[in-house]
């Protein structure tokens, strides 16, 4: 991951100019224990099946990952310069854990893994992502998920 004190100066001056939006309505339920919910995993790394089309630099929508599917057949096709890949080709779980989540059901931490994940592209404006955002949680929504697990890549 690039550190923004490493990022060129100029690069780094435009990040920190960017917008961040906010949103009117609170994104947030009541507490309920997590042995109750149904959670899916939400990445930023331009995650895609094999049988997806790849993204491209900009793209806004999300690609969905069945939980089912190998992890040979999960591709990465995130664009940034800045961005290491090596953690993914050693072990998808390092932005997908969708291992951890099993593991966590298993024990009963979690009450089940949601039957679908799904991924962004990062580095992405994400006011351009909004509809698309937007779209997905009413997706999880009628799929039954109350828990997103967002990993950040």
């Amino acid at each position: 991951m690039a550190h923004l004190e490493d990022i060129p100066s100029g690069t780094r001056e435009r990040l920190m100019e960017l917008d961040c939006p906010s949103f009117p309505v609170p994104a947030w339920e009541p507490v309920r224990d997590l042995n109750s919910r149904t959670v899916a995993i939400i990445s930023s790394a331009g995650l895609h099946t094999r049988t997806d089309s790849p993204f491209r630099g900009g793209d806004a929508h999300y690609a969905p990952i069945p939980d089912a599917t190998p992890d040979a057949d999960v591709l990465m096709s995130h664009v940034s310069v800045n961005f290491d890949r090596s953690a993914f080709y050693q072990d998808v779980n390092a932005v997908l854990p969708r291992r951890a989540l099993h593991t966590m059901a298993t024990a009963g931490e979690i009450g089940a893994v949601a039957k679908t994940h799904y991924s962004f592209m990062g580095a992405t404006d994400p006011r351009d992502m909004e509809n698309d955002a937007r779209a997905l949680a009413a997706k999880l929504h009628e799929e039954g998920t109350d828990t997103a697990l967002l990993v950040p890549v």
